[in-house]
């Protein structure tokens, strides 16, 4: 099966989940916190990502960067603290968002055993990986192995599915524009057999507020578009008020970036906070192109955050 067919296989089949949406939730209070990724105006940078979720009074983490111990010490230098967030949100495999985990889960599981106890990951990610020589990498399935030894339980999701009152994972999304988002040339085991590796299990963190959908992505494999698209189908067919994370757009052409801005325009995107993978030049272009400000349209840095109530603080690097 060739890439191409992979994506419209997913595209099938998340066009029979999509439903009207199912909820009319909305999230009171939010504030996202990025943790990993390479800009740092606290902390520690790395080519990584991962952020802290605070929604209702609950706590999150969305990704676990690329060392072991990177978001062990920015949330030391950030006086924050795990101990209670329940749960963990891995966007994708790739080893730059998921490095962190068991060195997190046991740091707090000791005194706190609900931390970090229970995993979310899209369908797939536990598959193993080919690289170019024909090498197989089942890295991920000994992540799950070491994390389950500690105590701690997987959740496999396949669908959009919300995980707490107007908080949504979206599952692995259709490639139903192409969007080709990811760089790496191996396979993956699939259930279909060894197929290109077009990271199928990617997905998304949505919230649901009165002034819009907030989006969280720790690369956007899937595309940050398709993401979009399928979300107005399958969750919720509102405005886009936020997005935050990374979309894999460092290099993209600019004809791509022009498409891509167009189509935040046309999704009404209010402000973006482009970290990680997103690229410095592209979160610059989209700002010019999609007619946003300084104020608006950001480069992520660690220890930048978003709120409903005051928006982006980009911190002094990235303003």
């Amino acid at each position: 099966m060739t890439g191409a067919m992979l994506c419209l296989a997913w595209a099938a089949r998340g066009m029979a989940a999509a439903q009207p949406p199912p909820s009319t939730h909305h999230v009171a209070t939010l504030n996202i916190k990025i943790l990993s990724t390479m800009l740092a105006d606290q902390g520690f940078g790395e080519w990584g990502f991962a952020a802290l979720v605070e929604v209702n009074g609950k706590k999150i983490l969305f990704d676990t960067g690329a060392h072991e111990d990177t978001v062990q010490r920015n949330l030391k230098i950030l006086k924050e603290d795990l101990a209670d967030a329940d749960s963990v949100i891995l966007s994708h495999n790739h080893e730059d968002h998921t490095a962190g985990l068991i060195t997190l889960r046991r740091q707090y599981a000791p005194s706190s055993p609900k931390a970090l106890g229970m995993v979310y990951t899209g369908h797939g990610i536990f598959w193993p990986r080919i690289d170019g020589n024909g090498q197989v990498d089942d890295r991920m399935s000994r992540i799950k192995r070491d994390y389950e030894a500690t105590g701690g339980t997987v959740v496999d999701i396949t669908k959009p599915t919300e995980i707490l009152p107007g908080v949504w994972l979206t599952g692995p999304v259709p490639r139903v524009h192409p969007e080709r988002n990811w760089s790496t040339l191996g396979k993956v085991r699939s259930d279909a057999g060894d197929v290109e590796d077009t990271v199928p299990e990617d997905m998304a963190l949505v919230f649901q507020t009165n002034q819009g959908l907030v989006y969280l992505f720790g690369c956007g494999h899937a595309g940050v578009i398709n993401t979009l698209t399928y979300t107005r189908e399958a969750i919720d067919p509102g405005p886009v008020k936020a997005i935050i994370g990374g979309l894999h757009l460092f290099g993209a052409s600019a004809d791509q970036l022009r498409w891509t801005a167009g189509q935040f325009k046309t999704f009404g995107l209010q402000q973006l906070v482009g970290a990680h993978c997103t690229g410095i030049e592209a979160v610059y272009s989209i700002r010019d192109l999609a007619g946003m400000t300084r104020q608006t349209c950001m480069v992520g840095a660690v220890g930048a955050s978003y709120s409903l109530t005051k928006g982006i603080n980009a911190l002094r690097i990235a303003k």
